[in-house]
């Protein structure tokens, strides 16, 4: 659920093929499911996400990028589950490349109902895996009672909780290095 890593990885294909096992059952998966963000989330809903990205966000450095996914590409889903996808998720949309390496990505897969947290290097001291866990289940539990824009809203509120203790307040940045607004992936 939780990634972390000693240095920040760029996650190329080659290295997804090398530690991802094969799944048929997956990609039928991922190929039968109909595309759900405008099903779960409206232009309200993602606002109100934006808006807590903004709240959590300040008082601190920290970078929250959320990712609200449909499903695994088809193309991808037969090698790639959903903590790889979202490592190149984070690869790709740059979350890695804020400048006090303080990015996170909150990744929520519709069709697999998951979540998966991936933070950059800088934050790696901020807590143990216990608590990246624990928010994690929080948003899956709610996603589970069919409230998914509350479940997003609650896991940046509980990132930005997290960053708020571990950044000291003096380190206070105004710039916002990574939108707010989720981004949605059919």
């Amino acid at each position: 659920m939780v990634t972390t890593s000693e240095t920040t990885q760029i996650i190329t294909q080659p290295k997804i093929e090398e530690s991802v096992e094969p799944s048929l059952k997956r990609w039928f998966k991922h190929l039968c499911y109909f595309p759900a963000s405008s099903r779960y989330f409206s232009k309200q809903d993602k606002q109100t996400i934006a808006d807590a990205v903004q709240q959590a966000e300040h008082g601190h450095v920290g970078e929250i990028q959320v990712v609200i996914e449909g499903h695994i590409p088809c193309s991808q889903a037969y090698r790639q589950n959903t903590r790889l996808r979202a490592q190149q998720l984070f690869a790709e949309l740059g979350v890695w490349d804020t400048a006090l390496n303080s990015g996170i990505l909150l990744y929520l897969n519709l069709c697999e109902r998951t979540v998966e947290i991936i933070f950059d290097r800088g934050i790696r001291n901020a807590t143990n895996d216990q608590v990246w866990h624990q928010i994690c289940d929080s948003i899956v539990q709610q996603l589970k009672q069919k409230q998914y824009q509350q479940a997003v809203v609650i896991g940046v509120h509980q990132i930005g909780e997290v960053m708020s203790r571990f950044y000291d307040e003096n380190m206070q940045d105004q710039s916002n290095e990574l939108g707010n607004a989720p981004i949605i992936i059919n």
